[in-house]
């Protein structure tokens, strides 16, 4: 241990910034959770009168927060789901792309939009699902009803899920084009001897042998399911689309900054912390069950 120490000073060096940092700015504000158990005030800070469960119980009799639970595992259901099927289904296309620059220029062109901020996008797609906007001016030229994409309680849910896997596809469709690479091309030339098809070659050979990267890219998703994206909705919703719309994080938003309700914004984030720890040990032990991945 000591000799291996030795040899790796450096490196063990290099990370005391970094740990510096994240025991500053994620540790020691943990201390404040304790607002959650309190009636703040901010003038008497953490001397505030002690009050037990009561926000949470307060929390849990309030229709509007069990709905934005809702909306939330929901959307993020969905995002998962979309975030898991398409860039597969991509990442297979482009792997049947004979011409290496006609495959990078897709490559590019799909992975442009997830370096760009929800800030810049929620402009974008305001401008173009607004009532006046491109997607419904084609819709009534090909004589198609109009669609209210951001003011529609039925449609917004969907149009948050969507625009979110079509920013993020791209990074997924290289994971797995990544994956598709290892794969031995042996085994395609003896598909192809044997006489398969190229379905046959894609559903015997690419699929099973990509399914292990799948599962694991599927179960460490599990552990941020509750985020269902506040930067996206925060930037894209409106009070009419509250009812569908709403999510944990705007919530507490709403709650915490905006209503100064400080105790139950804090009540809201422990609670959805607490399920997030959750969700991220059952996804690594999933993780390691089903792909063999282990962090330790």
């Amino acid at each position: 241990m000591r000799s291996k120490l030795k040899k790796q000073w450096q490196y063990h060096l290099m990370l005391i910034p970094g740990v510096i940092l994240v025991f500053i700015f994620s540790y020691i504000p943990l201390y404040g959770l304790v607002i959650a158990f309190q009636k703040y005030n901010p003038g008497m800070g953490f001397s505030s009168p002690w009050v037990g469960f009561d926000n949470f119980k307060y929390l849990f009799s309030q229709p509007v927060f069990l709905r934005t639970i809702w909306n939330t595992f929901y959307i993020a259901f969905f995002k998962l789901v979309g975030g898991i099927v398409v860039p597969v289904f991509f990442a297979l296309l482009l792997n049947e792309v004979i011409s290496n620059k006609l495959k990078r220029t897709f490559q590019t062109l799909i992975y442009i939009p997830n370096f760009l901020s929800w800030v810049i996008m929620a402009g974008v797609l305001m401008d173009l699902l607004a009532k006046d906007g491109a997607f419904n001016q084609i819709l009534s030229a090909v004589g198609l009803p109009t669609i209210n994409f951001l003011g529609s309680i039925k449609a917004f849910p969907w149009t948050m899920i969507v625009s979110d896997i079509w920013k993020g596809f791209g990074f997924g469709t290289v994971v797995y084009l990544a994956a598709l690479t290892s794969i031995d091309p042996g085994l395609y030339e003896s598909a192809i001897l044997d006489g398969a098809t190229r379905w046959q070659r894609i559903r015997y050979i690419t699929i099973p042998l990509l399914l292990p990267t799948i599962i694991l890219m599927t179960v460490l998703a599990l552990g941020s399911v509750l985020n269902a994206g506040f930067d996206q909705i925060f930037n894209m919703y409106s009070p009419i689309v509250y009812e569908t719309g709403d999510i944990i994080d705007t919530y507490v938003y709403r709650l915490g900054i905006q209503q100064a309700q400080y105790s139950v914004g804090a009540a809201i984030g422990l609670f959805k912390s607490a399920v997030s720890c959750v969700m991220v040990v059952t996804s690594y032990v999933l993780a390691d069950k089903l792909a063999g991945y282990r962090i330790f």
